[in-house]
């Protein structure tokens, strides 16, 4: 990641920058984003369990929030990333500004992009099985809690102008 006209912007390998101060369990992360052409691709990595120590381990151990307008409804914005299935597409036109909103409430993760909703998991629902010889991520349970991070994939694009934790009242 790079920081260009107040912005973070990815670039470089694959990899991640994460928020290392403390697990997040019961809040609402805010990502205010833009894709810069049709192929960007990033996410928003929820339940990492620890300290990554390679750039799959939190595709394996945690979830990835899809950022990128892919056309399959398992792998587009705002999905557990082949996890579970887009409940709406609100993404905007590329160039325009996304806002998403992830809370993570214990089990449950709620995902809303642009004020629509995109998903609602609780952990433990079916999930579709892993495709053999893919890259998706591992199946089987993640935390209620865990690190965060952002998605740096090599030669893509993308933009962030904010990125917020707002604890949720109890």
């Amino acid at each position: 990641f790079v920081v260009q006209d107040g912005m973070m912007k990815t670039q470089g390998g694959m990899g991640m920058l994460w928020y290392a101060q403390e697990k997040i369990a019961h809040a609402t992360i805010r990502v205010v984003f833009r894709l810069a052409t049709r192929e960007s691709d990033s996410g928003v990595f929820i339940r990492i369990p620890e300290k990554p120590t390679e750039p799959w381990m939190p595709i394996n151990r945690g979830y990835e929030v899809e950022i990128g307008d892919w056309p399959d409804d398992f792998s587009c914005t705002g999905v557990l990333y082949t996890f579970t299935k887009a409940l709406a597409r609100p993404i905007k036109p590329i160039g325009e500004w996304n806002t998403m909103d992830i809370t993570i409430d214990g089990p449950r993760t709620i995902v809303y992009l642009n004020a629509i909703k995109v998903t609602d998991f609780t952990e433990g629902q079916a999930v579709p099985a892993k495709l053999p010889g893919s890259h998706d991520p591992d199946r089987g349970p993640r935390p209620d809690s865990g690190f965060i991070g952002l998605q740096n994939h090599p030669g893509s694009e993308v933009y962030f102008r904010e990125v917020s934790v707002v604890p949720l009242s109890r």
